[in-house]
Protein backbone atom coordinates (compact mmCIF):
# COMPACT_ATOMS: atom_id res chain seq x y z
CA UNK A 1 0.00 0.00 0.00
CA UNK A 2 1.54 3.26 -1.13
CA UNK A 3 2.11 6.17 1.41
CA UNK A 4 -0.98 7.87 2.33
CA UNK A 5 0.47 11.28 1.50
CA UNK A 6 1.64 10.20 -1.96
CA UNK A 7 -1.64 8.70 -2.52
CA UNK A 8 -3.37 11.59 -1.97
CA UNK A 9 -1.23 13.85 -4.19
CA UNK A 10 -0.81 11.19 -7.10
CA UNK A 11 -4.75 10.56 -6.76
CA UNK A 12 -6.00 12.15 -10.65
CA UNK A 13 -8.77 11.97 -12.60
CA UNK A 14 -8.81 9.24 -15.58
CA UNK A 15 -11.62 9.81 -18.25
CA UNK A 16 -13.25 7.07 -19.85
CA UNK A 17 -11.55 7.43 -23.13
CA UNK A 18 -8.44 6.43 -21.36
CA UNK A 19 -9.24 3.02 -20.31
CA UNK A 20 -8.34 0.00 -22.17
CA UNK A 21 -10.15 -3.39 -22.41
CA UNK A 22 -8.53 -5.08 -19.05
CA UNK A 23 -11.96 -5.63 -16.83
CA UNK A 24 -12.00 -4.70 -13.45
CA UNK A 25 -12.80 -7.37 -10.92
CA UNK A 26 -15.39 -7.89 -8.77
CA UNK A 27 -12.91 -8.19 -6.06
CA UNK A 28 -11.78 -4.48 -6.71
CA UNK A 29 -15.60 -3.28 -6.90
CA UNK A 30 -16.55 -5.08 -3.69
CA UNK A 31 -13.50 -3.29 -2.39
CA UNK A 32 -13.99 0.37 -3.44
CA UNK A 33 -17.80 -0.19 -2.23
CA UNK A 34 -16.43 -1.44 1.34
CA UNK A 35 -13.80 1.74 1.51
CA UNK A 36 -16.70 3.48 1.19
CA UNK A 37 -18.20 2.67 3.48
CA UNK A 38 -16.36 3.74 6.02
CA UNK A 39 -16.44 7.49 5.26
CA UNK A 40 -17.29 9.86 7.88
CA UNK A 41 -21.11 10.24 8.78
CA UNK A 42 -22.71 12.58 11.34
CA UNK A 43 -25.28 10.69 13.55
CA UNK A 44 -24.54 7.79 11.45
CA UNK A 45 -26.96 8.31 8.41
CA UNK A 46 -24.85 7.15 5.97
CA UNK A 47 -26.37 8.68 3.44
CA UNK A 48 -24.28 6.71 0.18
CA UNK A 49 -25.88 5.10 -2.11
CA UNK A 50 -24.42 2.86 -5.17
CA UNK A 51 -25.97 1.13 -7.76
CA UNK A 52 -23.46 -0.70 -9.94
CA UNK A 53 -23.82 -1.24 -13.97
CA UNK A 54 -21.84 -3.18 -15.97
CA UNK A 55 -22.69 -4.74 -19.65
CA UNK A 56 -25.74 -4.21 -21.00
CA UNK A 57 -26.74 -1.77 -17.73
CA UNK A 58 -23.85 0.66 -18.85
CA UNK A 59 -25.47 0.45 -22.40
CA UNK A 60 -29.47 1.15 -21.32
CA UNK A 61 -27.58 3.81 -19.46
CA UNK A 62 -25.84 5.79 -22.35
CA UNK A 63 -28.75 5.34 -24.33
CA UNK A 64 -30.60 7.11 -21.58
CA UNK A 65 -28.28 9.65 -20.81
CA UNK A 66 -28.10 10.49 -24.97
CA UNK A 67 -31.83 10.65 -25.59
CA UNK A 68 -32.27 12.53 -22.30
CA UNK A 69 -29.41 14.92 -23.41
CA UNK A 70 -31.29 14.90 -26.91
CA UNK A 71 -34.85 15.79 -25.21
CA UNK A 72 -33.48 18.69 -22.80
CA UNK A 73 -31.28 20.49 -25.47
CA UNK A 74 -32.20 22.90 -27.50
CA UNK A 75 -31.33 22.61 -30.90
CA UNK A 76 -29.22 26.00 -31.26
CA UNK A 77 -27.56 24.15 -28.13
CA UNK A 78 -27.17 20.49 -29.49
CA UNK A 79 -23.65 19.35 -29.62
CA UNK A 80 -23.39 15.82 -31.94
CA UNK A 81 -20.03 15.48 -30.32
CA UNK A 82 -21.05 15.92 -27.04
CA UNK A 83 -24.48 13.35 -27.72
CA UNK A 84 -21.67 10.81 -28.92
CA UNK A 85 -19.02 11.65 -25.72
CA UNK A 86 -22.09 10.75 -23.35
CA UNK A 87 -22.67 7.08 -25.04
CA UNK A 88 -18.87 6.42 -25.60
CA UNK A 89 -18.35 6.95 -21.81
CA UNK A 90 -20.42 4.86 -21.14
CA UNK A 91 -18.59 1.93 -23.34
CA UNK A 92 -15.47 2.95 -22.36
CA UNK A 93 -16.45 2.56 -18.84
CA UNK A 94 -16.05 -1.34 -17.35
CA UNK A 95 -18.07 -0.21 -14.55
CA UNK A 96 -20.19 3.03 -14.00
CA UNK A 97 -21.09 3.04 -10.30
CA UNK A 98 -24.33 6.06 -9.38
CA UNK A 99 -23.25 8.38 -6.60
CA UNK A 100 -26.54 8.37 -4.61
CA UNK A 101 -27.53 10.12 -1.67
CA UNK A 102 -30.50 8.72 1.11
CA UNK A 103 -31.73 12.07 2.85
CA UNK A 104 -32.21 11.30 6.65
CA UNK A 105 -35.85 11.49 6.31
CA UNK A 106 -36.07 12.83 10.24
CA UNK A 107 -33.58 15.32 8.58
CA UNK A 108 -31.41 15.14 11.54
CA UNK A 109 -28.17 16.66 10.20
CA UNK A 110 -28.33 19.50 7.72
CA UNK A 111 -28.86 18.33 3.84
CA UNK A 112 -24.73 19.68 3.45
CA UNK A 113 -23.57 17.12 5.37
CA UNK A 114 -24.81 13.93 3.85
CA UNK A 115 -23.93 15.48 1.10
CA UNK A 116 -20.33 15.97 2.17
CA UNK A 117 -20.43 12.46 3.79
CA UNK A 118 -20.98 10.77 0.69
CA UNK A 119 -18.52 12.79 -1.63
CA UNK A 120 -16.18 11.53 1.30
CA UNK A 121 -17.36 7.76 0.67
CA UNK A 122 -16.55 8.46 -3.04
CA UNK A 123 -12.48 9.94 -1.88
CA UNK A 124 -12.36 6.65 -0.26
CA UNK A 125 -13.04 4.53 -3.23
CA UNK A 126 -11.59 6.86 -4.96
CA UNK A 127 -8.22 6.78 -3.08
CA UNK A 128 -8.82 2.75 -3.64
CA UNK A 129 -8.41 3.09 -7.34
CA UNK A 130 -5.73 4.87 -7.33
CA UNK A 131 -4.22 2.73 -4.66
CA UNK A 132 -4.22 0.25 -7.39
CA UNK A 133 -3.54 1.81 -10.17
CA UNK A 134 -7.25 1.45 -12.06
CA UNK A 135 -8.72 4.90 -13.61
CA UNK A 136 -11.65 6.81 -12.19
CA UNK A 137 -13.63 9.92 -12.64
CA UNK A 138 -16.62 11.39 -11.01
CA UNK A 139 -18.68 13.39 -13.73
CA UNK A 140 -22.17 15.36 -12.32
CA UNK A 141 -23.26 16.14 -15.24
CA UNK A 142 -26.67 17.91 -15.46
CA UNK A 143 -28.34 14.91 -16.78
CA UNK A 144 -28.04 13.42 -13.15
CA UNK A 145 -31.23 15.67 -12.49
CA UNK A 146 -33.01 13.51 -14.83
CA UNK A 147 -31.88 9.95 -12.92
CA UNK A 148 -34.79 9.29 -10.68
CA UNK A 149 -36.35 8.76 -14.55
CA UNK A 150 -33.91 5.42 -15.07
CA UNK A 151 -33.30 3.99 -11.73
CA UNK A 152 -35.61 3.21 -8.75
CA UNK A 153 -35.04 5.78 -6.13
CA UNK A 154 -36.50 5.26 -2.21
CA UNK A 155 -38.24 8.57 -0.96
CA UNK A 156 -35.19 11.45 -0.44
CA UNK A 157 -32.50 9.70 -2.69
CA UNK A 158 -31.11 11.17 -5.96
CA UNK A 159 -28.53 11.02 -8.17
CA UNK A 160 -25.18 12.85 -7.03
CA UNK A 161 -23.28 12.09 -10.24
CA UNK A 162 -21.62 9.15 -12.22
CA UNK A 163 -17.93 7.22 -10.88
CA UNK A 164 -16.88 5.77 -14.14
CA UNK A 165 -14.29 2.88 -13.45
CA UNK A 166 -11.49 1.25 -16.04
CA UNK A 167 -8.15 -0.33 -16.31
CA UNK A 168 -5.81 1.99 -18.28
CA UNK A 169 -2.61 2.16 -19.97
CA UNK A 170 0.05 3.61 -17.38
CA UNK A 171 2.82 5.98 -19.14
CA UNK A 172 4.36 8.81 -17.71
CA UNK A 173 2.78 9.98 -14.19
CA UNK A 174 -0.62 11.90 -14.79
CA UNK A 175 0.63 15.73 -14.09
CA UNK A 176 -1.42 17.95 -11.57
CA UNK A 177 -0.67 21.39 -9.90
CA UNK A 178 -1.98 23.27 -6.90
CA UNK A 179 -1.38 26.25 -5.39
CA UNK A 180 0.75 26.30 -2.71
CA UNK A 181 -1.62 25.83 0.65
CA UNK A 182 0.13 28.86 2.22
CA UNK A 183 -1.97 30.95 -0.01
CA UNK A 184 -5.54 29.23 1.54
CA UNK A 185 -4.33 29.97 5.12
CA UNK A 186 -5.29 31.80 7.38
CA UNK A 187 -3.73 31.75 11.21
CA UNK A 188 -5.03 33.05 14.32
CA UNK A 189 -3.17 33.63 17.52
Amino acid sequence: MKDISELIKNRRSVFPPQYNNIPVSDKLVNELLENANWAPTHRLTEPWRFKVLRGEAKDRLGKFLSDTYTDITPDIDFSPFKHKKIINNCKSANVIIAICMQRDLKERVPEWEEVASTAMAVQNMWLTCAAHDVGCYWSSPKLIDYMGEFFDFEEGERCLGLFYVGNYDKQEPLESKREPIANKIQWLD
